[in-house]
């Protein structure tokens, strides 16, 4: 009987090990499609997490850690956080509208360009953001709040273009060059 089941068994493997091997060959996986999806700490967010954008607004994300002072802390932290990308972000945007409109419209060289610059970009960092407000909120797994802060760029724009006529008027060469060129309008586009 052992014999007899002990054949059984074999010849049941041999047949399972014939017929594996002579199937078709395993067709290769195609490799996964590329996921675009936002992710923070691993799990699905929202998309402005990862690329703030929002029409008519300057946007930007700050971030605030979990916190034992609670929820009202982290969102202030989370907003002055929010507040600090915004600038970064305004004073990188000025800064390369500003060289772009100064080459466009002929006005100086690149000393007088750079002067601008940095003048506009002083003036423009002196705002507080005014018009500035959280947007949206998210709270991660791990108990962080990433929040969404905007600023109107019409505000922003009308900052910078009231520095950029300003900065040009403290220098009367610059400014008889201003004035009698199309810079106006180049400004205008610029900062619309």
């Amino acid at each position: 009987m052992i014999k007899t089941i002990s054949k059984i068994t074999l010849i049941g493997l041999t047949a399972a090990v014939i017929t594996g091997c002579g199937g078709e060959a395993p067709k290769p996986v195609a490799p996964a499609a590329p996921s675009f999806a936002c992710k923070q700490e691993n799990v699905l967010a929202p998309k402005w997490t990862c690329i703030p954008d929002v029409p008519g607004y300057y946007a930007g994300v700050g971030i605030a850690d979990k916190h034992p002072a609670g929820v009202a802390h982290m969102r202030k932290v989370a907003v002055m956080n929010g507040r600090s990308d915004l600038a970064q972000q305004i004073q990188t945007t000025v800064k390369d509208k500003m060289a772009g409109f100064t080459q466009a419209t002929g006005t100086g060289d690149a000393g007088t360009v750079d002067s601008v610059s940095k003048s506009i970009t002083s003036q423009v960092a002196k705002i507080n953001l005014k018009g500035s407000k959280a947007m949206d909120m998210w709270t991660a797994p791990s108990g962080a709040i990433y929040m969404l802060v905007t600023v109107p760029e019409d505000v922003v724009n009308g900052v910078v273009k009231k520095a950029a006529k300003t900065s040009f008027n403290n220098d009367d060469a610059r400014w008889q060059q201003f004035q009698g060129s199309e810079a106006f309008k180049e400004l205008e586009k610029e900062f619309n």
